[in-house]
C-alpha cells in the first residue's frame, strides 16, 4: 500500500466528523501529505480529545456544523468547492443508537442524503468517500468474512443506520453519478467499511479500549459486556491508508471503482474481546481488573470482513498485526500520562507506519 504523496499535496480536501478519533488521525495524515484541508464536524465528541491534545486545528480549516442542516452543508460546498471528499460525520456508537434512534438515523442516513445532495445541487466534480461500518451487513454470525455484493441489513439503530447510508450511496451512484454517464457529472462516488479501529487517543464512551485505558489510568475495574464476542480489530491508520488509496484510484480511473470496498484486518486478527484485555494488560505491564456487565441489548457475538476485492483491486494490504496495533497504542497511551502536547508524537507513529 504506497500513498502518493504527489498526488496529495494542494488537493482541496473536506474531511467531516474531523474531530473525532479517526477524523484526527486521518487529519493530521492529510496535513502532513500537504493538502488543502477543510473539517466540518457538530462538535468536539469528547473530553479529552485526541482533536485537541494533538492541536489538529492548526493545519487545517475547521467548521463547526451540522451535517442535517442541508442549507449549511450546501453553503459550505460553494464556498470551498472540494475536489476530495471524505465522508466520515456519523453518530458511530451502537449503544447510545438504542437510546437515542432518531438521532442516528437522522444523522447517518439523512446526514448522508444531504451531502450528496448537495454536491449534485452546486455541481461539484469531485471524488466522495463515504465511510460507513462493517456492521451495514445484515449479519448472519457465520464464520465467513462478509463481500461487498452481501446484503446490507443491521439489528439495531446504529448498524441499520449504517446499511441504509450504503443504500443510499447506491441509489445516489444509480441514479445521479451514475458511471456510465461519469464523461457528464464527473463525480467519482464509493464507500468503504472498516472493522474495529484501535489507536490511541479513541475517549469514546462504550468502547473497548477507550473504556481499558480509562480503568488504567484511573485504577477503577472495567466492565465487559460480552468478553467472548468476536471483533475484526485494526490498527487505526490502516483503514484511513485504504481510504487515501481509494481516492487515488477514483481521482485516476473513477467509473472501475465506483463501488463499496472492505477494509479490514487478515482474518487471523479476529480476536474475542477477552484477548484483546489480556494483551493490553501485558503490553501495558499491569493486571487489568475487569467484571462481566450483564447485557440487555442485542450485540453481535461474530463479524469479519472479506477484503479479497481491496487486496487485488487496490493494492491493499494489512501492514500490521493487531499485536503490533496493540503495542502502538500502549505506546500512544503512556506517552499521553506524560505529556497533553500529543502532535508530535502521533505525526512519528503516522511516519513510522508509512515507512512498514
Amino acid at each position: 500500500m504506497e500513498i502518493n504523496p504527489h498526488f496529495w499535496k494542494g488537493k482541496k480536501v473536506l474531511l467531516t466528523g474531523h474531530t473525532g478519533f479517526k477524523g484526527s488521525w486521518l487529519s493530521l495524515w492529510l496535513q502532513k501529505l500537504g493538502v488543502d484541508l477543510i473539517g466540518l464536524s457538530l462538535s468536539i465528541p469528547t473530553k479529552p480529545s485526541l482533536f485537541e491534545l494533538a492541536k489538529v486545528e492548526d493545519g487545517m480549516i475547521s467548521l463547526m456544523g451540522d451535517i442535517r442542516n442541508y442549507n449549511n452543508l450546501e453553503n459550505v460546498m460553494r464556498e470551498y468547492k472540494p475536489e476530495i471528499i471524505i465522508h466520515m460525520a456519523a453518530q458511530s456508537l451502537v449503544h447510545p443508537s438504542y437510546k437515542d434512534p432518531i438521532e442516528t438515523y437522522t444523522t447517518n442516513v439523512i446526514g448522508t442524503v444531504n451531502l450528496l445532495e448537495a454536491v449534485r445541487k452546486v455541481g461539484i466534480e469531485c471524488v466522495i468517500i463515504n465511510v460507513t461500518s462493517d456492521k451495514c451487513y445484515e449479519n448472519k454470525e457465520g464464520v465467513w468474512g462478509y463481500r461487498e455484493n452481501d446484503p446490507m441489513g443491521g439489528y439495531d439503530p446504529y448498524s441499520n443506520s449504517k446499511g441504509c447510508a450504503e443504500l443510499v450511496t447506491s441509489s445516489f451512484r444509480n441514479s445521479f453519478f451514475n458511471p456510465a454517464d461519469y464523461k457528464r457529472h464527473h463525480v467519482a462516488l464509493a464507500s468503504a467499511r472498516a472493522g474495529n479501529v484501535i489507536g490511541g487517543g479513541d475517549w469514546a464512551a462504550d468502547r473497548l479500549i477507550p473504556d481499558i485505558m480509562k480503568g488504567i489510568l484511573e485504577n477503577n475495574p472495567i466492565k465487559i459486556r460480552n468478553p467472548n464476542g468476536l471483533r475484526p480489530w485494526q490498527f487505526v491508520l490502516e483503514p484511513l491508508g485504504g481510504y487515501l488509496l481509494l481516492a487515488e484510484k477514483l481521482w485516476g480511473d473513477g467509473p472501475e471503482y465506483m463501488e463499496g470496498w472492505n477494509f479490514g484486518p487478515n482474518y487471523e486478527d479476529v480476536k474475542p474481546v477477552s484477548w484483546i484485555i489480556d494483551k493490553l494488560s501485558q503490553k501495558w505491564g499491569d493486571h487489568i481488573r475487569w467484571e462481566v456487565e450483564g447485557k440487555n441489548q442485542h450485540e453481535a457475538n461474530y463479524l469479519k470482513l472479506d477484503c479479497s476485492k481491496a487486496k487485488t483491486k487496490l493494492g491493499w494490504f494489512p501492514k500490521i498485526n493487531l499485536e503490533q496495533a496493540i503495542e502502538l497504542t500502549v505506546e500512544w497511551y503512556k506517552k499521553y500520562q506524560q505529556t497533553n502536547d500529543m502532535r508530535k508524537f502521533t505525526e512519528e507513529q503516522i511516519e513510522q507506519f508509512n515507512l512498514l
